[in-house]
């Protein structure tokens, strides 16, 4: 099963945009951008705990393992 992140989601149902995400969390757009769209195999400790600090979530909630369907 593949960790995945919730980055997309959680701004989405909070209605925050990835731009306003940069400038409250100090994480590069391009950053968050590549996050949103799971385009990302490793992040830093440093960098979830900042996503997580401006996003109000413990830094847990910011991944998940995805669960394959069966075949």
């Amino acid at each position: 099963m593949p960790t995945v992140f919730r980055l997309r989601e959680i701004l989405e149902s909070r209605d925050i945009t990835q731009a306003s995400l940069a400038k409250f969390s100090g994480v590069s757009l391009i950053t968050i951008s590549r996050l949103c769209r799971n385009e990302t195999a490793q992040v830093s400790l440093a960098t979830l705990d900042k996503l997580a600090t401006a996003l109000k979530v413990e830094p847990g909630e910011l991944v998940v393992r995805e669960k394959r369907s069966r075949k």
